[in-house]
């Protein structure tokens, strides 16, 4: 399956890295290998993972952050990369 991402999630992307580049120099580009293979891997498993908020969500095993997709057309959209650690209710009103 093809996986296509929306600005929406890019700039979610950027968001992270930032936040973790100021950490820890290096550990942003660490948090986009991460998160780009784990988006990646939806071309193989995209829609086997539960469905939350009227989307599929993917769990990162290495930081506190979710992909958020939908299957539309035979095609994998990631709609968001959110930080699980945000308010709910925001996450909620994000993902509308």
């Amino acid at each position: 399956m093809k996986v296509r991402i929306l600005e929406s999630a890019r700039q979610d992307l950027r968001e992270g890295y930032r936040f973790y580049e100021q950490q820890q120099r290096g550990i942003g580009d660490y948090f986009l290998d991460m998160l780009s293979a784990e988006i990646d891997s939806l071309a193989l498993y995209g829609g086997i993972h539960g469905m939350r908020l009227g989307h599929h969500r993917l769990l990162s095993g290495r930081f506190p952050f979710a992909v958020y997709y939908r299957i539309e057309r035979g095609e994998v959209v990631v709609r968001a990369v959110l930080d699980c650690r945000r308010n709910p209710t925001w996450i909620r009103k994000r993902l509308r």
